[in-house]
């Protein structure tokens, strides 16, 4: 699927939206893009394999960019499928370049040697990690409030067979003060099945972003996972986005402080 030559001379791995923002937050969209660069081809896959979840997180984005207009909030987002790189997996980690998706096996992904691995981080990972660290010293260069990292993602209805309930799954490690207010205000609407922990954890691997420009730094932070069938359309990604905003305006104006409902369930 990959751009046309011309398109491809001035594609950037990792795009910057609303820098100045004055929200507090900042979004962040680890799996915008299913964009195989150019010299990759399609890693050996179908066009069709490139549509799916394994290779991004459908409708993230859209999300990602009404929620940055609603709150005035900074967005970073990698411009790289998954499939090249997993800019959420630590440099160690197995499924850093997967070799297998889900149930997919990704030929051009098996037994890469050491060159290639280094090439891959040099192409995305590493611009993308460096754009958010570079914004937070611009952030704090102009004496604006420290970040409070969103982290938005989608995830598939089904998985290996398995059906998942949730509508919405909020993600969190231990430092819950924006996580537990946002559940609570999910689950006070009484439309959603919210996921706590789910369909992912800390524990599976799935935190790295957060753990390293969030936690690691003592900073607020909070992961976002909405089931890609509910945002299949641009008016979808838009409520949703409405939604999640409206909640994280009364966070951020301290009106959930006191409401800890959640991390007693937890």
């Amino acid at each position: 699927m990959g751009l046309s030559q011309a398109t491809e001379s001035v594609w950037e791995p990792v795009r910057v939206s609303n820098p100045d923002g004055s929200s507090p937050f900042v979004i962040l969209c680890d799996h915008a893009s299913n964009h195989i660069p150019a010299p990759y081809g399609r890693l050996g896959l179908e066009p069709d394999d490139l549509q799916k979840h394994i290779a991004w997180d459908p409708g993230a984005l859209g999300v990602s960019q009404t929620m940055s207009a609603l709150l005035d909030a900074p967005l970073v987002e990698s411009r790289v499928s998954r499939l090249i790189i997993d800019c959420n997996r630590p440099l160690e980690a197995p499924d850093l370049i997967p070799a297998t998706s889900e149930l997919t096996t990704v030929p051009a992904n098996i037994e890469l040697d050491t060159a290639e691995k280094q090439r891959r981080i040099a192409l995305s990972h590493q611009p993308y990690h460096a754009a958010i660290e570079k914004l937070a010293s611009k952030r704090a260069r102009k004496g604006l409030p420290a970040p409070i990292y969103v982290a938005v993602h989608s995830f598939t209805p089904v998985y290996r067979g398995i059906e998942r309930p949730w509508h919405i799954g909020i993600i969190h490690d231990e430092y819950d003060h924006v996580a537990a207010p946002l559940i609570s205000g999910l689950q006070a609407l009484d439309q959603f099945c919210v996921g706590i922990n789910e369909p992912y954890s800390p524990a599976d691997r799935v935190y790295y972003t957060l753990e390293r420009h969030a936690s690691a730094q003592g900073l607020a932070a909070v992961m976002i996972e909405i089931r890609n069938d509910l945002i299949t359309k641009p008016k979808e990604e838009k409520a949703w986005a409405g939604i999640l905003s409206a909640i994280l305006k009364e966070i951020a104006q301290g009106q959930f402080s006191a409401t800890r409902k959640a991390a007693n369930r937890i």
